[in-house]
Formats: structure tokens, C-alpha cells, sequence
């Protein structure tokens, strides 16, 4: 505690919101566990007698879990695996207070204006959001209105999860900091649509998962913030088989095949503050089962197959500022085959990776000359399968692979991790966790960073 040994300095009486915020960088530096070290940030001004003509009893911003009729996590912090569900509109009222709001539910934190116990709980985990929201009626509101993760953005806070559909395992999360599965509703579509291929993609606080139902193409969104499917609004010219990429609250997807398997060169924009697609202009070449991401603010695509079925070396770049697109020749030299995957993909600290499916490397790419060079080989293989039931994916500033193995533990989804710009080259790949009763092929995974 030597960081808060000037906590009695009189300079800081007149400036106590400064205070708590500094707190609470000061925790979220060390580690990112319980929400209660953040509160105890809080009870140590109070001890310090930052707040004046305090009335209310400080231990009425807390309740007792117990007494609570909804409860979104499992209440054993032990536990591997967690269910999120759907959260509901109403909450009982906490004790010391009422269901129309009075007393301890006047503020936030007892003495604290409520903009900066905003700023406070932006800091705090957001695994910890669904607890907090449990708390009382206010609480409870500004986790599900997705304010606070407004605040991230505009903070630069970012917390990344792994979201991950297996051959044996519907929908889950995985919190890399805490280690901590957790199980997503199921999803309410038709048969079609849970056994045809499908595709995903992360954006803002949405999970957003394209495929086919019986009567054409669909999306379902999973959104973070109610902790519940419902069907997201329909592209301008559905798809599949296309090249998608996120950017905070936005992503683009290009190319792909529509309903009749036409190859497609258009592209849109998906708005998830609006939930509104746009109309970007059209590609330079059609192209199918290629790959996308975002670098240096700018879209790409690489690979892919033509609609003459030719593979494509070639990238095209996408500046949102001039609406345009660039070809950019041999990006991805050796290009796509018909049967293998999309390129595997990752952008870490605006560099860019990828996952070679046939000598099974690891590629990092050199803007300036164009060119790509092997880094370490990869911790799973590839080419059994083509690059099929395999994830390769950035999380934060470290890459993931996940992929199947089989056993003395039967069949197992293992996560690897490895940071490539922390001065680890010779380092090991670590691994992360070790799903059970999973199988052993990855079908959908997106990282959702908010």
C-alpha cells in the first residue's frame, strides 16, 4: 500500500473523485479479480473522511447475495463453468432500501456523485458486471442500458473473451483472465440453422452467428447486455462464405456467395450501436472463403477462391475515409485451395499473423516489403484437416490457437496462448485450458474485446 501512503495529503480532500479513479487503476494494474477490492477503495476514503455529511450507512450500497431472487452466476466462485442467463427486468429490492428507489438506492456509492461512481465501475471487471447488476434496481439498470461500456471505449478498457461453438459443445465463453467458463443460452432457431455450417463474428457487445434456416439465410445475435439471442437484422444482400472483420462498435464483411452460390464483390458495414447495414462500394474482384481483419484503421481481405474457382494471391485494402479499395498483389502468396480453409488469420498490435494449414508455422507479415516470415511453429496441426475445426485469433496483445486433441482425457478443446511482441520468440506456447467433453473440432470461435 506505499502507492496510497499519501492518502491523508490535504491537497487531495477538495479532489476525492481524482482519488478513486487512481485507486482503481492502481488495482486494475495489479490484477483483475473481484469487484470488492474495488469497493474497498471506496470504504478507504471513507475511512479517510473524504466524504463529509455522510448520513447514510455505508454498508446499505451492499446486500446480502442470499436475499436475492435472481442470480446470474453460479454462487460457488470455484466452480468451472458457470450459466449466463437471461437477465430479467426486475430485481428485489436490496435491503435497507425499497422497490420505488429510496435510500440506498439514491446513488451508487453513499457520498460519491454518480458520474464518477460511473467512471469507478468502468474500471471494474466486466465479469463482475452481471453480479453488480444484482445489487439493486439502479445497478441493475446501468449494467443492462450498456453505458459503461461506452465508458471503456472512451477509457481505452478492454477486456477480451473467447466465444466457442465445438462439435460437442453448444455456445460457451471463457474469461482468459479469471480462466472461467461460462455457458450461453441456447440458441432459439430451427433445426437448419443448428446443423447447416455457419459463420461468426464480434462486435461492440454483440455475438453476431450467420447461417441457414429453412426459409433462406439468417443471423442470430447473441447481445451481452440482456444475455439473450434474438435475430439481428438482415444484411442488404445476405451471404455466406464472406470475409468479415471488426472494429469496435463496427464490422465489414466482403465477398462470399449469396443464396444461388453467385460469387459476390460487394461489401457492407454493419453499425451495432444502430444495428443498421450499409452499403460499402464493391470489391475489385469477386471472391469467395477468404479472410478479413482490420490494421492501421484500414479493412483487408486475403485469399479466397475467384468465381472461375481460381485461387487469389492478391489482398485488397479498404479505406474507410475515401470509401475506396486497393489491390495489393501476392499478399497472400501460395493463396486458398477449394478444400482448405479461409486464411487463418490474426492482427496483434497492428501486425499481422498468420497460420500457415499445410507446414504448420506460424507467418508474421512484413508491411514494407510485402513479404511473410516464419516466427515459431504452431502448438496443434493444421494440415490433418486443411485448417477446418482449428481457431487462430488475437486476443488483446496475444495469439490464440484452439484446436481438438485426443487423449488419455478423452476428446478435449485446449487453448494455447503465446504474446509474439513481448520479446517471447523462443517461448513456449501456454496453454490457457483444457475443455472437456468438447470434441475435437472447433466449428465457430470470435473474440469479443468491450
Amino acid at each position: 500500500m506505499e502507492d496510497l501512503q499519501d492518502c491523508n495529503s490535504k491537497s487531495l480532500v477538495a479532489l476525492p473523485g481524482s482519488l478513486v479513479l487512481h485507486l482503481f487503476r492502481l488495482f486494475g494494474q495489479q490484477d483483475q479479480s473481484s469487484w470488492q477490492k474495488y469497493i474497498l477503495a471506496y470504504f478507504l476514503l471513507v475511512r479517510n473522511e473524504y466524504f463529509s455529511g455522510e448520513s447514510k450507512q455505508h454498508s446499505d450500497v451492499l446486500c446480502d447475495i442470499s436475499e436475492l431472487d435472481f442470480f446470474p452466476y453460479a454462487t460457488d466462485l470455484d466452480s468451472e463453468e458457470l450459466e449466463l442467463k437471461e437477465q430479467k427486468p426486475l430485481l428485489k429490492a436490496q435491503s435497507g432500501g425499497d422497490s420505488s428507489g429510496s435510500r440506498s438506492n439514491d446513488c451508487y456509492f453513499p457520498g460519491l456523485h454518480d458520474d464518477l461512481s460511473q467512471d469507478c465501475l468502468a474500471w471494474a471487471s466486466r465479469s463482475d458486471y452481471p453480479s453488480l447488476s444484482c445489487l439493486n434496481k439502479r445497478f441493475n439498470l446501468l449494467i443492462n442500458s450498456g453505458y459503461l461500456y461506452k465508458l471503456r471505449r472512451q477509457y481505452g478498457i478492454v477486456e477480451h473473451w473467447v466465444y466457442l461453438a465445438c462439435s460437442l459443445m453448444p455456445w460457451e465463453a471463457f474469461d482468459p483472465s479469471r480462466k472461467r467458463w461460462m455457458r450461453l443460452p441456447r440458441m432459439p432457431c430451427d433445426e437448419c440453422f443448428s446443423c447447416a455450417d455457419k459463420e461468426s463474428l464480434a462486435v461492440g457487445t454483440q455475438l453476431l452467428v450467420f447461417g441457414r434456416e429453412y426459409t433462406g439465410l439468417a443471423i442470430w445475435m447473441y447481445n451481452l447486455l440482456t444475455r439473450s439471442w434474438s435475430r439481428c437484422t438482415p444484411m442488404n444482400l445476405p451471404r455466406c462464405l464472406f470475409a468479415s472483420g471488426s472494429s469496435g462498435e463496427i464490422a465489414i464483411v466482403a465477398g462470399g456467395c449469396d443464396k444461388n452460390g453467385q460469387v459476390l464483390r460487394s461489401a457492407e458495414l454493419y453499425n451495432s450501436e444502430i444495428g443498421h447495414w450499409e452499403t460499402i462500394p464493391d470489391m475489385n474482384l469477386a471472391r469467395r472463403l477468404s479472410s478479413g481483419f482490420f490494421m492501421d484503421g484500414k479493412f483487408y481481405v486475403i485469399g479466397g477462391v475467384s468465381s472461375q474457382r481460381d485461387s487469389l494471391t492478391c489482398g485488397e485494402e479498404y479505406n474507410l475515409e475515401t470509401r475506396t479499395w486497393r489491390r495489393i498483389l501476392d499478399m497472400y502468396p501460395g493463396g486458398t485451395s477449394a478444400s482448405q480453409s479461409p486464411p487463418l488469420v490474426a492482427v496483434v498490435n497492428n501486425q499481422l499473423y498468420a497460420a500457415d494449414q499445410s507446414t504448420n508455422v506460424v507467418k508474421k507479415y512484413d508491411k514494407v516489403n510485402n513479404t511473410w516470415n516464419i516466427v515459431k511453429p504452431l502448438p496443434v496441426r493444421a494440415d490433418s484437416s486443411n485448417g477446418w475445426g482449428l481457431a487462430f485469433k488475437a486476443c488483446g496483445d496475444r495469439l490464440l490457437v484452439i484446436g481438438g486433441h485426443r487423449g488419455p482425457r478423452g476428446e478435449v478443446i485446449m487453448l494455447h496462448s503465446w504474446c509474439p511482441e513481448g520479446g517471447e520468440e523462443g517461448a513456449d506456447w501456454e496453454v490457457l485450458s483444457v475443455k472437456e467433453r468438447a470434441g475435437v473440432f472447433v466449428y465457430n470461435c470470435a473474440i469479443m474485446g468491450c
